[in-house]
């Protein structure tokens, strides 16, 4: 919506990586950047504000009087690229996001202001600064609840998003050694109100939703109920989207949170699963997982399939005691595993992890010609020197170990296992899709992408182009 009274423009842009898109910036599976629509509903009234999606726009220049980004790692070369365009005019730029967060210093050499952290907090000092032509070069903002957070700005995002997101939580007690989570949004788990979320839910104009909460059932009693009572709430309400959400593996003993989330249209809950190997969970401080047990793993697979859900599993390769071997291993369980579509990437240092500090200090990350480098930590590509392998080794192994997971048959008895499993075409539907969409994303560029619809079609006879009652079936 436009505010014909409006007395400053403010532009914020969501950039493109260029030279790889990443998970979850490919055209059929990307996601609203739900930050900027946070930062949008923060901004007064008298402000206008626009978004701009490279994730379906080419860049074009726009007036504005104050410019705005946010960046994960792999997006950070090219927000310093549109911000260096601005700053030329004279316009002031702000960035914030997990990479800003991690690393200030760095992000300050390349726009007028840095937000670290969650800028709920500082945000509306940020706009009276700058109303007042005294803008800082940084704000540290504070780990506020969300009880009271504000909606998404919607209408602002491109309509060709595929996926709604929402969040319904933020924090992680965990201590991966990997992951920046708790670096930058604590270690307390916070939640939002559970009538906000609910009514959120609902408005979002997507029939698909991705929950983006790090852990959506949380890790104690009161968490748990939390997450139950949206679920019922989203069953009251009568509203019909499917979703998919994370949460760690000790969901699978409560068979009620897990029977709540499928009635009310969960499809598949993706999976921290990281190895299959006692000592890599050991090494990379996955004490959730550590504490089910590699042995017990299937039985989790298992209380999910029971509710028609499907599981989506994260796997990490290139850890430090990796081997040719292992990785071989690796993907001879995921192909063979109750696991129903796949997230697989390579170790990744992503700033402000343990991982990281660690190999920095050993000097085992390769790409450190930075900024422009950032753009090759996509999780697709190896940025480290492995311990028991080359990097050029990892990387051929890797790309073999993608080709044999996501062959076509090997997705087509995928489909099969998962429809058997949860007795559910919407969750073997789901997978399915989400294998497609993980393969070609992988492949960007390298490999002509696989049509879902194709596939779908040898698996099951139907063509969705032609039947529109099956489309909306599995809501794909």
């Amino acid at each position: 919506m436009t505010n014909t009274s409006a007395r400053y423009k403010l532009l914020l842009i969501n950039p493109k990586n260029n030279y790889k898109h990443g998970i979850y910036h490919s055209d059929e599976y990307g996601v609203p950047p739900i930050n900027l629509g946070i930062i949008a509903a923060l901004t007064p009234g008298h402000w206008e504000v626009k978004i701009i999606d490279e994730n379906f726009e080419g860049f074009e220049y726009y007036e504005a009087d104050l410019v705005g980004f946010t960046a994960l790692t792999s997006q950070i070369t090219r927000a310093y690229e549109i911000a260096d365009i601005y700053r030329k005019n004279n316009i002031p730029t702000i960035l914030g996001g997990i990479h800003a967060s991690m690393i200030p210093d760095e992000a300050m050499n390349y726009v007028d202001v840095v937000v670290k952290g969650e800028a709920e907090s500082v945000w509306r000092e940020v706009i009276s600064d700058f109303e007042r032509k005294s803008l800082k070069p940084l704000y540290i903002g504070e780990l506020l609840p969300m009880v009271k957070s504000p909606f998404q700005r919607m209408d602002l995002y491109n309509e060709s998003y595929s996926l709604g997101a929402i969040q319904t939580t933020r924090g992680c007690p965990m201590q991966c050694d990997f992951c920046s989570v708790h670096a930058i949004n604590g270690r307390k788990y916070r939640h939002r109100d559970v009538e906000d979320v609910v009514k959120e839910f609902i408005s979002i104009p997507q029939q698909k939703v991705y929950v983006v909460d790090d852990d959506f059932y949380g890790y104690s009693r009161a968490s748990a109920q939390r997450a139950k009572d949206i679920c019922k709430g989203i069953i009251a309400s009568g509203v019909q989207k499917d979703w998919y959400t994370f949460t760690s593996m000790h969901i699978a003993s409560d068979e009620e949170a897990l029977r709540l989330m499928a009635q009310a249209g969960c499809c598949i809950i993706l999976l921290g699963i990281e190895s299959e190997v006692t000592d890599q969970l050991v090494s990379s401080n996955k004490k959730t997982n550590l504490r089910i047990g590699v042995d017990n793993y299937s039985s989790v697979y298992d209380a999910m399939h029971r509710q028609g859900l499907a599981v989506l599993g994260s796997f990490i390769f290139g850890l430090d005691t990796d081997t040719p071997e292992s990785i071989e291993r690796r993907t001879d369980y995921i192909i063979n595993s109750g696991v129903d579509c796949v997230q697989a990437g390579i170790l990744t240092p992503l700033p402000g992890t343990g991982t990281y500090y660690r190999l920095l200090a050993e000097g085992r990350i390769t790409h450190t010609n930075y900024p422009k480098d950032w753009e090759q930590y996509t999780f697709f590509n190896t940025v480290i020197e492995p311990k028991h392998m080359t990097s050029t080794e990892l990387s051929e192994l890797m790309k073999r170990s993608w080709e044999r997971m996501y062959d076509v048959d090997v997705l087509k008895r995928k489909y099969f296992k998962t429809l058997k499993a949860t007795r559910s075409p919407k969750a073997a539907g789901w997978a399915l899709f989400t294998n497609v969409n993980y393969r070609n994303t992988v492949f960007e560029n390298e490999k002509e992408n696989l049509s879902f619809k194709k596939i779908f079609k040898e698996v099951s006879g139907i063509d969705l182009d032609s039947n529109v009652e099956a489309l909306k079936q599995i809501s794909l």
